[in-house]
This record gives structure tokens, sequence and C-alpha cells, in this order.
């Protein structure tokens, strides 16, 4: 019973995972001669470009950015439909 109680959750788990992939976009501006870098559907840990300057969350869902290009530090979340100055080598930002 155990045994069949647990592997229910594993494959709930595993599905809720595939299903946290974010709906919609994060927009990074970083100077007015460079292009918007836009992040379709982001998930998981994504760099960011060395000259990022504001970040907009235009996803369904919170998004967190980090000082580290690895997404390991304490960071800054951005609920979906707001946006953020980033700090000058901000690293990253998960979704």
């Amino acid at each position: 019973m155990l045994a069949a109680a647990g592997a229910l959750l594993a494959a709930s788990a595993a599905t809720g995972t595939a299903a946290a992939a974010e709906e919609g976009d994060v927009v990074v501006f970083s100077t007015e001669v460079a292009p918007l870098a836009v992040y379709h559907d982001p998930h998981g840990c994504q760099k960011l470009p060395p000259a990022a300057h504001v970040l907009t969350n235009r996803t369904d869902r919170p998004v967190t950015i980090y000082a580290d290009p690895f997404c390991l530090t304490p960071g800054l979340t951005v609920q979906p439909g707001y946006g953020s100055h980033v700090a000058p080598g901000s690293g990253s930002f998960s979704a």
C-alpha cells in the first residue's frame, strides 16, 4: 500500500515538473543599441545578457533574479506583469 502511494506521488511530481514551464515571455532590456533578449516560455535557470538592465516578467508565474550565473544566491522575486531593474553583473533568472 505504501509503495503504491509512493509511486502515485512520484508520478504526480514528475507531471507537475513538466507542467511548471512558464507560459509567456521574460523580456530583458540591455542598451538602446542591443535588441531585446526574449525568453519564450522559460524554465529553469537562464543566464542573463552581460549588459542586462531591466527584466520584465510576462509569464504567469513569479521569476527570480540572481546575482550569480547558476541561480544559487538569494534572489529578488518579480511577480507576473511586473518588471525590475537588474543590477549590473546580475547573472541569471529562474522561472
